[in-house]
């Protein structure tokens, strides 16, 4: 059995988690102060997910690039892929914070939005 050493960051105690594992699953955790600390260990070690932050190119516009995130996190291991497909997109029309520039990213039930006005 492993033991893995994780801060827990769901909120704003940062507690020290002890997470015993055994292939690959979590069979226990301590440390967890409240009651998201086991849940984020879980998920951080069997699923983790990041949510995605980055720019697209624009064309005629007022900034070359727009910054944009992914609405939901995505599967940790799909990242570097994300990142190659957002490097192939352009926006070529005005956005608003919110909106969505490709909307189930990558078939991952996710969408890839816009972070900042821009005409």
């Amino acid at each position: 059995m492993e033991n893995r050493k994780l801060t827990c960051i769901e909120c704003p105690k940062g507690c020290n988690l002890s997470v015993d594992i055994e292939n690959c699953r979590v069979m226990k955790v301590e440390g967890h102060k409240c009651p998201k600390g086991e849940p984020y260990a879980v998920s951080e070690i069997e699923n983790p997910q990041r949510v995605l932050t980055a720019v697209v190119l624009s064309k005629g516009l007022s900034l070359k690039m727009i910054p944009v995130r992914t609405d939901k996190p995505i599967p940790k291991a799909k990242i570097i892929d994300a990142a190659l497909a957002i490097k192939k997109l352009q926006i070529t029309k005005p956005v608003k914070a919110g909106d969505v520039i490709a909307g189930n990213f990558m078939g991952l039930d996710v969408n890839l939005i816009a972070t900042r006005d821009m005409t």
